[in-house]
This record gives structure tokens, sequence and C-alpha cells, in this order.
């Protein structure tokens, strides 16, 4: 029996850094939280992170960030939202 990630960290890269990894993603981050299950779901269906001024709805099965809101605000264009477990 697998459980679902209970942290998450979100990095967020310019999207022409190539990749869908964490590790390699992580250097050229311009802004990165760890994020917590909150127990809620999202408006998108997927399970609901919260912390460090960010607010994640994340696929744990593969770790995509379905919706994303960062400072109350949607993310601007030319980023995109990269995730790795933490555990």
């Amino acid at each position: 029996m697998t459980t679902a990630p209970q942290r998450f960290e979100v990095l967020l890269v310019p999207e022409h850094i190539q990749g869908e990894d964490a590790g390699p993603a992580a250097r050229h981050a311009v802004r990165s939280a760890v994020v917590g299950a909150t127990g809620q779901t999202g408006a998108s269906g997927y399970p609901r992170y919260e912390g460090e001024g960010m607010a994640a709805d994340i696929d744990p099965a593969t770790g995509a960030v379905e919706a994303l809101l960062v400072d109350g605000a949607e993310l601007d264009y030319g980023l995109r939202a990269v995730t790795s477990p933490v555990e």
C-alpha cells in the first residue's frame, strides 16, 4: 500500500529551462516553497498543499501541479512549477 506524500517542494523555474526533474531545475529556480497536505481537495479535484505563500493542487501519484497560487495570484507567464517529494 502506497501513501501520498504529505509534503512537496515546489520550484518555480523559467519555462525555457528544460527537464522535468527538480534536481537540475533547482539551480534555476526563482522561488521555492515546501508545501504540506491540508487534507482538502482543491478546485482541480486533486489534493491541496499549502505553505510559504503557495497553494497548490498536486497529483500525488505523478507530482504534477494541476493548479497553483503564489501569494494569492496565478503563476506569472514564463514560469512553470516543478515538484519533488519531501520526506
